[in-house]
């Protein structure tokens, strides 16, 4: 992969990376994968769309359809018939996420699948095996995601066990061939919690083994929106300036731009699609709850200033009336909008950014999009007083 920084404007980057799958041009929203499949949508929709790549997830690809089937197809990219750009997570989320599915002994994992209960093993050499397989074009190392709140101790440890998962990584996939006759690229993970100082020690640790980019990780899990946007900024200044920067899991429209103006060149979220299948769509005017009763008899676009087939072809009003009764073609319409969406805000700002007026583009945005409330502080405390009542359960059955 290729890499070349094209132009800098009001602390924001436009870039272009080379894959032999074809170009991305960044600032870049990436729509999620998970299953091999955006969901809801076809592979015209994504280039109808302009989507220059997608995500697919290592682990859920592990378990379902399994790499035997993989390896036959002869990848993900022929397996899904999309030929363009593919990146692939590590399974490291998933081990964050599966918490209480998992046990991490030494430099492996043992967790049982979500599907059928069936124990497997992941290590980094593992986890590089699987997405070899899968043939992406940009594979991520294996490292561990820290919760939120997490203590110092805690984030300290799980920084040694990710840099040893990440340097093991890199050996293997030096020692490893790709299968399809196509070149990978291998991105590194940035961890260390809220904590300032551990970030600067794996970046330093990260940047001395020369990977072909770097991702920012440990952010977008329930943190504070301010400790979001401080730890982009103070991370990302450190990167290399010569290598792609990767903010995971991000997210709003608003936390897309913010990214952006911090220096980041590349995104994804599960959200566009996520919340398209529960009525929520976004504007260029705000997010905007389709399920509403004051949208039944409204007969303007969605959005007006938007291009996509939904809005140019369908009333608020027929996508309320598909929601309320459960339409499939509903959450399509939902989802092509969405999707649309968040591929046009970072086509706007690289536009902005080319043109040396990102400043103005950011200034915009901020006075015509809403900012959601940052609801952080009490979803955590939310989390912990669930938490504790499941304790005290367990307790009580025991």
């Amino acid at each position: 992969m290729k890499f070349f920084l094209q132009k800098e404007s009001d602390g924001a980057r436009a870039a272009l990376l080379e894959t032999d799958h074809g170009k991305i041009e960044s600032p870049v929203f990436m729509p999620v994968g998970t299953h091999a499949t955006v969901k809801a949508l076809s592979n015209r929709d994504l280039e109808i769309c302009q989507a220059q790549i997608i995500l697919g997830n290592t682990y859920h690809l592990y378990l379902r359809p399994g790499m035997d089937l993989m390896r036959k197809a002869g990848g993900l990219h022929s397996f899904m018939n999309w030929h363009k750009p593919i990146l692939t997570d590590s399974g490291g989320f998933q081990v964050f996420s599966l918490a209480h599915l998992r046990k991490i002994k030494g430099d492996s994992i043992t967790f049982r699948s979500h599907i059928d209960g069936s124990l497997h093993h992941f290590s980094p050499q593992h986890s590089i095996e699987i997405q070899r397989d899968l043939g992406s074009d940009i594979v991520m190392a294996f490292d561990e995601c820290t919760p939120y709140p997490c203590s110092r101790e805690q984030a300290r440890h799980s920084l040694e066990l990710t840099h040893r998962w990440e340097k093991a990584s890199l050996e293997y996939f030096h020692e490893s061939k790709a299968r399809y006759g196509h070149s990978q690229a291998l991105f590194a993970i940035v961890q260390g919690s809220v904590y300032e100082d551990l970030r600067t020690e794996s970046v330093q640790f990260l940047s001395e083994l020369s990977f072909d980019g770097y991702a920012i990780g440990g952010l977008a899990v329930g943190e504070p929106k301010a400790e979001l946007l401080h730890l982009t900024a103070f991370t990302a200044k450190q990167l290399p300036k010569d290598k792609p920067r990767y903010l995971m899991g991000v997210g709003k429209p608003e936390d897309i731009v913010e990214a952006i103006a911090r220096g980041v060149d590349m995104m994804d979220c599960v959200l566009p699609t996520r919340n398209a299948r529960n009525g929520s769509l976004y504007t260029w005017a705000g997010k905007m709850n389709i399920k509403k009763a004051e949208f039944r008899d409204d007969f303007r676009p969605l959005d007006e200033n938007c291009t996509c087939y939904t809005c140019q072809n369908h009333s608020r009003a027929y996508l309320h009336h598909l929601y309320r009764g459960k339409e499939i073609s509903g959450l399509y319409l939902n989802s092509l909008h969405n999707i649309h969406f968040f591929l046009e805000l970072t086509r706007k700002a690289r536009q902005a950014i080319l043109r040396g007026q990102f400043g103005l583009f950011y200034n915009d945005f901020r006075s015509h999009y809403p900012i959601e409330a940052d609801h952080s502080e009490v979803n955590i405390l939310h989390r912990e007083k669930r938490r504790e009542r499941h304790l005290t359960r367990d307790k009580q059955n025991k």
